[in-house]
């Protein structure tokens, strides 16, 4: 099943498969940012870091491995976001804060 339309990646996300391979995922990654890892680091779920699971190769273009355990892999939010290329810019402050 391709899954290139929103409706449908989201069912996926939401099915009873993807979230049990998806907890395998974190238990065999000990529940550790695997990127965060490689450059030293240990991030571990807690309520301050949160741990996604991602898929090495997209579920758009790789449907058929959306649920093998070996194209998954643990990151936090941050690592993730990098690896989508999804910086978030700060807005510029309306007002000028400039003290006299």
């Amino acid at each position: 099943m391709p899954y290139t339309k929103h409706k449908d990646k989201m069912r996926f996300y939401r099915s009873k498969d993807w979230l049990y391979i998806r907890e395998e995922a974190l238990k065999r990654d000990n529940y550790e940012c695997q990127q965060c890892k490689r450059d030293g680091l240990v991030k571990i779920s807690s309520g301050k870091t949160k741990l996604n699971v991602h898929h090495k190769k997209e579920i758009e273009t790789h449907p058929e491995l959306a649920l093998e355990l070996d194209n998954l892999e643990t990151l936090c939010v941050s690592c993730h976001n990098k690896v989508h290329d999804r910086g978030y810019v700060r807005q510029k402050k309306k007002w000028n804060d400039e003290r006299w």
